[in-house]
């Protein structure tokens, strides 16, 4: 597992958490999840090209897949954008050579967190129930199956598994959502296990403040810039 610093911001238009007190969060992911971040559109962009960069690293002579691969990437991305994300991760796990496709969708809602309006929207749509998470307390948690655009796309028989988490943020009017995704469909009790302990590793942490210099550190500078002309005139 590799533990993402907490530096994903959940504050509206921000791309580096410019606000002070702002709650940041971080989470710990598998090491073969490569993390994408959703803006501004330049980072974005950036993730996009090295991710394929690594992917194809040695292969030259497919200019095609790679541009097709490079296009589906960012059409990902950029739907993610539209749901209000600001960070996918996409998994390249394999076991026995057989690639465990799955993705997590960090997304934001502007609105108030309440654990029973939570629920109750939630139910008739999967298996939703109250939890509490072991470092960012209690969330709201469905889980449900869906045939997507891109499973009708591509022809296969299998539904999407989906565990998604809603999450308050903390002294905000504000709900972090996790959405979890695999087509995997005849494991998709094991990955939705791989899931919920993902989810269970988020944190939060205040942003850190910048220093104030002291009274001693500031005379020192001004002693310093005082002495230096004179050194450099001697």
């Amino acid at each position: 597992m590799r533990q993402t610093a907490p530096a994903d911001r959940t504050a509206d238009s921000k791309t580096d958490g410019e606000a002070d007190g702002e709650n940041v969060f971080g989470l710990i992911t598998p090491e073969d999840w490569f993390r994408i971040p959703l803006v501004p559109e330049k980072q974005r962009e950036a993730s996009v090209s090295a991710l394929i960069k690594r992917q194809f690293a040695g292969v030259d002579d497919q200019p095609v897949l790679r541009r097709q691969a490079e296009e589906q990437l960012l059409g990902a991305a950029e739907a993610g954008v539209e749901q209000g994300g600001v960070v996918l991760y996409l998994s390249f796990l394999e076991a026995a050579g057989i690639p465990l496709s799955a993705s997590l969708l960090i997304s934001r809602i502007h609105q108030r967190f309440d654990s029973l309006d939570a629920v109750s929207a939630l139910r008739g749509k999967g298996e939703a129930a109250l939890v509490r998470l072991p470092a960012a307390g209690r969330a709201a948690r469905r889980r449900r199956s869906e045939r997507t655009r891109e499973s009708r796309r591509l022809g296969t028989e299998f539904e999407d598994t989906i565990v998604e988490y809603f999450v308050p943020v903390p002294d905000r009017d504000e709900v972090l959502m996790l959405t979890f995704s695999t087509p995997l469909e005849p494991i998709a009790d094991s990955m939705v296990e791989l899931f919920d302990a993902v989810a269970g590793t988020l944190r939060w942490q205040k942003k850190a403040q910048p220093t104030q210099p002291t009274q001693t550190t500031q005379a020192a500078q001004t002693t310093q810039a005082t002495q230096e002309p004179r050194g450099q005139q001697g």
